[in-house]
């Protein structure tokens, strides 16, 4: 019955898939869109970090190559034998050899400061210093950058004649940044002293001047993530901007004059990264700026420092982030498109198997089923269909497995039952026995003193008893919860053999019976614990002594070839042929007595399992020796097998372990088992 608020299969389906496609759509093309920004914008910030540093290290060099240059020029000998008359044609020629970026080049009579020779005019580029120099210079000495004087020169406020630069950001960003350079930058003005020989000494005579304007880049295109140049000095001074009326101004009266001093100071302090600005173009426009700091060109104070930025505009920086946003547009409406069509026809093709299906279920008649709807295009759908199809018949064999099920249950509960019981009784009578033995020495019931040790070795044979039943029971527990531990060890398999038989000796001596033990031989090695070893032989020995009324015990020991595909104690000794086969121990352990049915022969090696409750009463026990040997052999990569052929036939309990080197024992004498490995009757 249809209830309200329900909706149909494909209804649900469709809106769904919707609801979780296009969410899911839209969310990854706002992860890659950020994730393309992050990108970009990391790019961004190396790129100009690394073009300041760059920027940093070609003003630096820039300035050296320009004391250089003078050094060398006021040097030159030439000038000492030029005629004051041709002094013009000199520094002509001079200022042609010279770098490119060199703007003047004058030299100047210090004894009347006139320019008495100029590639730019005859205006003084620089004042010359009074006494920075010394009037007289020894023949041999030469000069350095400390005889160097070095001034700036500032940018003219006015028109100047437009050069074929292109300013990218724009005329109202950078109104004069068309200017000439060193009309529109700041200039280094450099002057060295040219000494004239005049007999034995050499005379100060004239000043060599050049002046050239900061190599700086005043264009940053969009895309460009090399930035346009920006040169602060210490103090916060301008040097260099492409903007000329930025040229000179101090960072104290930009808007971002906080952000600018951080810039600064941690310029100084040696770092080189990149920061966020926001005002130093115009109000609203964001820029990114690396920075770097170099030596003062203009000082020769040791710790002044110039600050050079490499800027650009943060929209310039992500210009490739339109094109990307367009193709993600492009893409999720394409994709919410092609979601759309692909649930209709989902739903649609999903729809309709299932309401033939459920009318198939509606109808169908659980004695006399229907023809079940097949052939759907959907593989699920068929094999959904020939599970309805077999419905019933499935249903009917989970009845009679329930049935068996209930019935194995029933029995588990029996041989729990019986367990407790025999529990209580195997813990009930070595108690009884203590308290007893006890209870008579404690009251002086005795005659002498041996009376008394008599009935104290029984109540301590009890006890020893109660302790084998709870340490097995402490046994399987640490098995079953897998905290069973062992220390395997190199020993040798017959010495811990004849150690259980000797504790054994007593009980078979008292049943009379006969014990038949293997020839003298050598040592057999094998990897395993000798403790956890003897207690496998003692409960093998047991129980043979126990289920023996009378008749003989006969131990046997024999190496036999397995093959095997690896080593089980990961040693190469363990082979005694090719290196698929092994050698293996096999110590069997027959009885001549009550033996046991085929069918209940596997049950033994159960927990808690004997073959009945009478064999229980009638022999005691709790069932738990032979399970407890199986996990430790299995522990030790050996293996415990049990065979007899019936009741009253004896038992033969056969326990193999690898050998763990070459042993020169074959044990000759009649085995037990057949050479295809099955047991002698």
């Amino acid at each position: 019955m249809v209830k309200l608020g329900q909706s149909s299969f494909r209804r649900i389906l469709l809106s769904r898939i919707l609801l979780l496609s296009v969410p899911v759509l839209l969310v990854g093309e706002y992860v890659t869109y950020r994730k393309a920004r992050s990108t970009l914008l990391e790019t961004a910030r190396q790129n100009l970090t690394e073009s300041a540093v760059r920027k940093a290290e070609t003003i630096e060099q820039w300035a050296k190559s320009l004391k250089s240059n003078l050094i060398g020029a006021s040097e030159n000998s030439m000038l000492q034998s030029v005629e004051p008359k041709d002094y013009q044609k000199f520094i002509a020629q001079l200022g042609q050899r010279l770098p490119a970026q060199v703007d003047c080049l004058q030299l100047t009579n210090l004894q009347t400061n006139q320019v008495i020779a100029s590639t730019c005019g005859q205006q003084p580029i620089q004042s010359l210093p009074a006494k920075f120099w010394p009037q007289v210079q020894q023949q041999q000495a030469l000069l350095d950058d400390k005889s160097v004087y070095i001034s700036l020169s500032w940018p003219q406020q006015r028109q100047g004649k437009a050069n074929d630069k292109k300013v990218a950001l724009g005329a109202e960003d950078f109104p004069d940044a068309s200017k000439e350079g060193r009309d529109s930058q700041v200039s280094l003005v450099l002057s060295a002293p040219v000494y004239i020989r005049r007999g034995n000494s050499r005379q100060l005579s004239y000043a060599l001047s050049l002046q050239s304007a900061l190599p700086v880049q005043t264009s940053a295109p969009k895309g460009s993530l090399a930035g346009y140049t920006v040169a602060i000095d210490q103090d916060g001074t301008i040097l260099a901007h492409p903007n000329i009326n930025r040229v000179g101004r101090n960072i104290d009266q930009e808007a971002d004059a906080d952000r600018l001093k951080s810039i600064v100071r941690r310029a100084i302090a040696g770092g080189t990264a990149f920061l966020h600005l926001f005002s130093f173009e115009r109000n609203g426009v964001e820029l990114l700026a690396g920075y770097a700091a170099i030596p003062s060109p203009s000082t020769k104070q040791e710790n002044s420092k110039w600050i050079i930025l490499a800027v650009s505009r943060l929209d310039y920086a992500l210009s490739g982030l339109e094109e990307i946003q367009q193709v993600l547009f492009n893409l999720i409406v394409g994709l919410i498109a092609a979601s759309i069509i692909a649930t209709l026809y989902l739903s649609r093709d999903l729809a309709r198997p299932l309401e033939k299906l459920r009318d198939y279920a509606l109808k169908v008649d659980t004695e006399a089923p229907q023809t079940v709807p097949q052939n759907f295009q959907i593989r699920e759908f068929n094999q959904l269909s020939e599970a309805l199809n077999s419905m019933v018949q499935r249903l009917r064999s989970w009845a009679k497995e329930l049935e068996v099920a209930t019935k194995e249950a029933q029995v588990a509960n029996q041989l729990k039952n019986e367990f407790l019981g025999n529990i209580s009784h195997e813990l009930r009578t070595p108690l009884n026995g203590i308290i007893g033995f006890i209870q008579i020495v404690r009251d002086g019931y005795c005659d002498d003193r041996d009376e008394e040790m008599e009935f104290l070795q029984r109540a301590h044979d009890s006890a020893m008893q109660l302790l084998n039943i709870i340490n097995d029971i402490l046994d399987i527990a640490k098995i079953e919860a897998g905290t069973f531990s062992m220390m395997l060890e190199v020993v040798d398999i017959t010495q811990v053999l004849e150690d259980a038989i000797d504790l054994q000796t007593t009980q078979i001596e008292e049943k009379g019976l006969k014990l038949s033990l293997p020839a003298p031989h050598a040592p057999i090695i094998v990897h395993a614990d000798p403790e956890k070893l003897k207690q496998v032989f003692l409960n093998v020995l047991s129980n043979a002594v126990k289920f023996t009324e009378s008749g003989s015990i006969s131990i046997s020991v024999r190496l036999e070839s397995r093959k095997n595909s690896a080593n089980f104690n990961g040693s190469a000794e363990s082979t005694t042929g090719p290196t698929d086969q092994s050698d293996w121990v096999v110590v069997t352990i027959k009885d001549t007595g009550i033996g046991i049915d085929p069918e209940q022969q596997q049950k033994l090696f159960q927990p808690f399992v004997m073959a009945d409750g009478s064999t229980t009463r009638r022999f005691g026990g709790n069932g738990l020796g032979l399970a407890i040997s199986r996990r430790i052999m299995e522990s030790m990569i050996g293996s415990i097998t049990l065979y007899s052929t019936g009741a009253n036939q004896g038992t033969a309990v056969m326990i193999s372990l690898p050998v763990n080197q070459q042993s020169s024992f074959y044990f000759h004498s009649p085995d037990l088992v057949t050479e295809n490995g099955n047991f002698k009757c």
